[in-house]
């Protein structure tokens, strides 16, 4: 009988852990209510990519300069495994099981790379950020790539189409 309420116990115990990280993550969303709505994605894949697209996880999207205020609104703050792509109409997030996130190029201001994002801490170097512009708010887009060997090559790229040289 003790066994079966600690178990009991127990599930309840995991029941209202799931219950509140949901309830905070609905407050977060109303909190950012603010925020402007997201570009839409094109339908057709970006043309003329300017680099090989790169597999990975988007490890998500937060206000700028404050690698853990994670963005809720618009489904830009979910982790998901995806594959990065460059044009010259802007850069895609491809996310499996989620939206994909569009940033036209003229929204793009910066990439870098970092080692921490979202709550995700990677070793030096681990994550390719991109910071971006929409209305008057500016965002970091994180991204672990499978090959960090290129994230140089991405933040020229970036900076380029940014107007940074």
């Amino acid at each position: 009988m003790i066994r079966l309420l600690l178990v009991l116990a127990t599930l309840v115990f995991f029941v209202l852990c799931a219950l509140a990280m949901r309830w905070g993550w609905r407050n977060r969303v109303r909190r950012q209510s603010y925020l402007p709505a997201f570009p839409d994605a094109p339908e057709a894949e970006p043309a003329d990519l300017l680099l090989p697209e790169q597999h990975g996880v988007y490890v998500g999207t937060t206000l700028a300069g404050d690698w853990q205020d994670r963005v809720a609104v618009g489904g830009v703050g979910l982790r998901a495994t995806a594959t990065v792509k460059l044009a010259r109409e802007g850069l895609l997030f491809d996310r499996e099981g989620a939206s994909r996130v569009w940033i036209p190029a003229e929204s793009l201001r910066d990439a870098r790379t970092d080692r921490a994002l979202a709550g995700k801490v990677m070793g030096i170097d681990g994550l390719l950020v991109v910071r971006w512009q929409v209305g008057d708010y500016e965002f970091d887009s994180g991204f672990r790539g499978d090959d960090k060997d290129v994230y140089g090559e991405w933040v020229t790229a970036v900076r380029s189409l940014a107007g940074q040289s």
